[in-house]
Formats: structure tokens, sequence, C-alpha cells
């Protein structure tokens, strides 16, 4: 016999692979067990967390929706500050756990073959510049990181994306945090016909539901946390409000678009619409004459006005034929009476409002049955 042969030396593909698949079961084992962990009294927090809120008379199903102009970031004097500006109002949005942004067009009617003043959009049609531009920012920040490059392609609008400040919102969950419910796009993976779709939630690994579902879109999934094997996780497809209503955890605001005040209310996604709509305006009523929890709403709606206020925008509404602002409203109020300057910009407006609002509104219970979805696909995504 002749000598032993020496064995052949790993390559260095061969250790990385290695080292990356011990690195992704250490991972994994990690996830296991902390899913045990918090599994344990998780049932009886979240039934406690719904039962307090209802005892204190707060449901979680109730919601306030925010409605401010598209022009106001035509007052910006830059591409950053405009987009800038647009993430103050996503900001102040959650900040405040608001549920639903209107842009409106307080312009009036714009011909459209004026230069520079409208743009055609394959989903939202023909609508102001400044309209498209707020909306398609504000959707982009409300959407998880890891989703973003699926609904947003290289765009004029998201030029200046890199100067705004994350919302940080508890749906935007990073890779190695513990969620039972999270938000995904439907994957064009192959699977077997009839045996349901694969979802990108931001995990290593895809989770099965057992619906068929259009790749591409956007869905909230609910994963147990029972599960030992996180390589083959399985899941539902549940409404977008589930985890507000089921754990009181905040999930984001929708976004839509109105071509005047009156399309606020006359597509409000709710059914009922609007039991309380406040308008703001240095000219209301003070906020001070209105007593601690004495604003009851199930769908609350608050309209700012832009560079001219409320009553020009109205005034531009050709379905309106209103002299007093105050006819349109529940309730039109001065949110900062006494201020010291002269304007207040609209993006600190809301800040104000939102923060005064919050010792004066109180929320009635909602049934669910009342509630639409709120993101049903990614409609303004394209």
């Amino acid at each position: 016999m002749g000598p032993p042969t020496k064995p052949l030396s790993k390559s260095w593909n061969t250790y990385n692979r290695e080292f990356k698949e011990k690195r992704k079961q250490r991972w994994e084992e990690k996830l296991v067990k902390k899913f045990k962990q918090r599994n344990v009294d998780r049932s009886v927090e979240e039934c406690g967390v719904i039962n307090q809120t209802l005892r204190m008379g707060k449901s979680p199903v109730s919601t306030i929706s925010i409605a401010v102009p598209g022009s106001i970031i035509d007052n910006a004097q830059s591409p950053e500050l405009r987009t800038y500006l647009a993430g103050q109002i996503a900001r102040a949005a959650c900040i405040y756990k608001v549920d639903e942004i209107i842009v409106f067009n307080d312009k009036g009617d714009v011909p459209v073959n004026e230069d520079n003043i409208t743009r055609k959009d394959n989903t939202l049609g023909e609508e102001g510049i400044a309209c498209l531009q707020l909306a398609r920012i504000l959707q982009y920040l409300e959407c998880p990181q890891y989703l973003r490059k699926y609904f947003f392609p290289l765009h004029k609008d998201l030029q200046y994306a890199g100067v705004l400040n994350p919302l940080d919102a508890p749906h935007h969950l990073r890779q190695q945090d513990v969620s039972l419910f999270r938000e995904g796009v439907v994957t064009n993976k192959p699977i077997k016909s009839g045996k349901g779709s694969q979802i990108n939630v931001g995990l290593f690994n895809h989770v099965h539901v057992d619906k068929v579902l259009t790749p591409g879109l956007r869905v909230t999934v609910k994963i147990s946390l029972e599960q030992e094997n996180t390589k083959k996780l399985s899941g539902i497809v549940v409404s977008p409000n589930m985890p507000r209503s089921e754990t009181g955890v905040y999930w984001g605001y929708a976004v839509r678009l109105a071509r005047n005040i009156t399309e606020i209310f006359t597509k409000c996604p709710y059914v009922g619409g609007y039991d309380l709509s406040i308008g703001t305006s240095d000219k209301g009523s003070s906020i001070d004459d209105i007593f601690p929890s004495k604003l009851n709403y199930n769908h609350a709606l608050i309209v700012f006005g832009g560079l001219s206020g409320l009553e020009a925008a109205i005034e531009q509404d050709p379905n309106l034929n209103i002299n007093d602002p105050t006819l349109l409203f529940n309730e039109y109020l001065n949110t900062c009476p006494g201020q010291g300057s002269k304007t207040i910009r609209t993006e600190e407006a809301i800040l104000v409002s939102l923060a005064e609002l919050r010792k004066k509104l109180a929320p009635k219970y909602c049934p669910l049955k009342n509630l639409q979805f709120r993101k049903t696909s990614s409609s303004f995504h394209n």
C-alpha cells in the first residue's frame, strides 16, 4: 500500500457556507426559544389589553382621520424640503396614531393642459402634482422597509427619500423581532396548484398561507408563535385592522386622495361615514371652551387648511355653496388661541391640533362589523 493520501483542504467558499449555515441554525434556535417564552402569558395579556381598553370606554377600532391639502408642499423652497415636509406630516400622524390621511385638492379644478399643474398617474389618474407627491411619500413612509422595493420603484417623487426620518411604527418590524402579526407581500415562488401561497414577511423564510393570492399583493399575516420549525412557518391572512382590534397595537395609516373637500366626506371608507368632523382655523371658536373628553366619536375627521386657510378651500369647491364654514363641520376650532406668530404652518398645526384634541376626544365602542378593510391592495404603490 502506498502512503495515505492527504485530505483535500476545504475551499474558502465551503468554509463560508458552513459558517453561514451554523449562524442561521443558532439564530433559529434562539428565535424558537423566544417564541416559547413570549407565548406563555400572551393570550392572558392580550385579553387584558382589550378588556382594559373597553372598560376605559376606548374601543381599539375607533379611528381618527386627518385631511391635509396637497398644496402645502408647494410652499417649500426646494425639492428636498418638499420631501422633508411630507415626512413631518407622516411622523405627526404616527405619533398620534392616525388611521387615515386624506390628501385633498384645495385649488379647485385645474385645466388638464396647463403645464406643471397636473400629471397623469396609472393608478391615481389626473391630480395635482403636489397631491400626488404628498400621497406617494406618505405611503412610502408607512410601508415597512423590507417591502418598499416591491411597491416603490424608482420615482422622481422619492428622489430625496434619504432625508426622511423613519416612522419606526410598531409594524415596521426587524428580522429579529417577534410579533404575532406581520405585513408581507405575496411572492411568485412556485408552489403546487391550489396549495396556497408564499408570503415574504421580512424573515429568513417565507410564510405559507392556505389561500391562493395574486403575487405582488400586500397582506397582513397572523403567524402562530407555537411553531417549532421556523424553516416551514405557516400563517393566515387577516384584515389589516385585526392587529389593532385584537392587541390594541397601532398598525399604521391608510392614504387616499380627494379632488375637493366634498370627496373627503362622500368617499369615506367607513360604514356610516364620519360621526365627528372638526375644522381647524384661527377664525374658529377656542378649543379651551371644550371640556375634556366631550367630543365622542367612532370615526373622527380633522380637516386642516392650506396657506389661505379652510375658508379659501371651501370657496374653491364647486359642490359647496356655503359662506359659513361652521355649517360643514360639527366643530370649527381654533386649536392654538392667542398664538404669537401671525400664521401657523399646516405641518405645525397638525402637531398642535392633535396634541390639544387628544384631551378632548373620547372614542366610543365601534363594532368590528362596521369597520371596512383599511388596506386590501397596493393601491397607490405603482
